[in-house]
Order: structure tokens, then sequence, then C-alpha cells
């Protein structure tokens, strides 16, 4: 059986996945950004609400995955956090400038997240070697790694994907993550060979608001839409559980 999980903003958005059916989500915020820590709040309500597998990430910030000390220590304490708000488990990345995979801090938040799974996420696909990263991984005791197979989308990454699959020979998981539809799920399973995917399902959900002031926006310059936003489709979630025979 293939393991799907999806990504999600909210807590509604984790119950639209689990009506998918789905087995697991992954929780964060600011999904624009490729995904940042949750708040306690939505951590909270996500776990009162799901019978199925929580994930939390684990993201200070946007940008890179080169942390400061102040940064680094706020990871600890939101794993630690997380944890005690009961996820099954989290989720996070550290490189060092040079592109490898930061060995001591990946080991501190490996040892935090314990007795919880600890997924790598795709801070790998960021790595200089993603074979010699995934074997730090697999010797740091990571439970698996999110990866995109280092390229915009796992379509144009099937060779790495299928390679990474085979080096793993069952010491960690790959699941890719990166551009996964109900059409081409099946093919990046069939041809890599892999028992998880990552995915978001997402679609546009339009405000009810019929007051619009179009001369202010709440973000920058570079924003998403005031009056619409993207949200989990459990209508998605269900068509890639179709494709995929579950």
């Amino acid at each position: 059986m293939i393991q799907v999980e999806i990504c999600v903003d909210s807590p509604a958005g984790a119950l639209a996945a689990e009506r998918g059916g789905a087995q697991r989500v992954e929780l964060c915020d600011n999904l624009l950004e490729g995904g940042t820590t949750p708040s306690a709040g939505a951590i909270k309500v996500a776990r009162r609400l799901l019978k199925i597998g929580l994930q939390v990430i684990i993201r200070p910030r946007g940008g890179d995955f080169l942390y400061s000390p102040e940064e680094f220590e706020v990871m600890r304490e939101d794993s630690a956090l997380a944890k005690s708000l009961g996820a099954d488990g989290i989720v996070a990345g550290c490189l060092d400038a040079q592109g490898n995979i930061d060995r001591e801090r990946t080991r501190e938040l490996t040892a935090l997240a314990r007795p919880l799974n600890f997924t790598f996420h795709r801070a790998f696909d960021m790595c200089r070697d993603p074979h010699q990263a995934l074997e730090d991984l697999v010797s740091l005791g990571v439970n698996r790694v999110l990866t995109s197979g280092q390229e915009a989308s796992c379509m144009e990454a099937l060779d790495l994907l299928k390679d990474l699959q085979k080096q793993a020979a069952g010491r960690i998981i790959v699941m890719p993550g990166g551009g996964l539809t109900p059409r081409n799920v099946r093919k990046v399973v069939d041809a890599t060979g892999v028992s998880e995917i990552h995915l978001s399902a997402r679609h546009t959900v339009e405000s009810g608001m019929q007051h619009r002031n179009s001369r202010c926006f709440m973000g920058g310059t570079l924003r998403p839409p005031e009056f619409s936003w993207k949200t989990t489709d459990t209508s998605a979630v269900r068509a890639v559980m179709n494709a995929l025979g579950e």
C-alpha cells in the first residue's frame, strides 16, 4: 500500500486530506515560502481533530537552510513544543554553507524528536551531492527524506529518484514530493519503486467578502491575491488515492 502524505497549512486542510483518504499530513504555515513552522494553536487543533498521522514541519523562516544560532534555538524549542502537543513526527533540515548535511544539528534534532519519526525535508534538494547526503542521513538515523530529486518536479528527476530508492535499500524511506498530481503520481511510483509520496492537492477558495478595498494589501509587492487563497481539496486527494488504486 502506498502511503500518501498531504502537505496542509491548516487544521481544516488536514481534515480535508483525511476525508480524501490520505494516511498522513504534514502541517505547515506559509506554503508560498515552501512551508514554515505552524502555530502551537494549529498543531493542537489539528491533533484534536485528526485520526490520521500528523507530521509537523520545523522551519523558522523561508529562504535557505543555513541557520543562525538563534534560529536553531527556535527550531529546538519548536520541536519540543510540537512533540508535547501530540505530533506523530517532526520534519526539518539543516545544511552547512558548502551544501552538505549539517550532521551535528541534524543529529540533535533527530534526538529531540525521539521517539517520534524524523523526516529530513527538501533541504535535501539543495545538497551538493545527493548520494552522499543520503548516506549521511542513514548514518544519523533519519527515518525518511522528502525530495523532488533536486529538480523542479519529480517528473524531471525519475532517474535520480530511482537511484536514491535503490541506494536506500530499506535503510531510509525515500519519499518523492514536488509537482505530483493525480495524472502523474502512478507513473512516478511505478518508475521509482517508492512506497510513500508527498503532495499538496490544493485548490483556490474565493473570499466571501462582498466589500473589497482594492487600494491596499496585507503583503508586500510580491503578494498573493487578497481575496482568494489555496486550501486542501478533498476531491484532489481522493483522485490521487484512486490513481494509486488505494
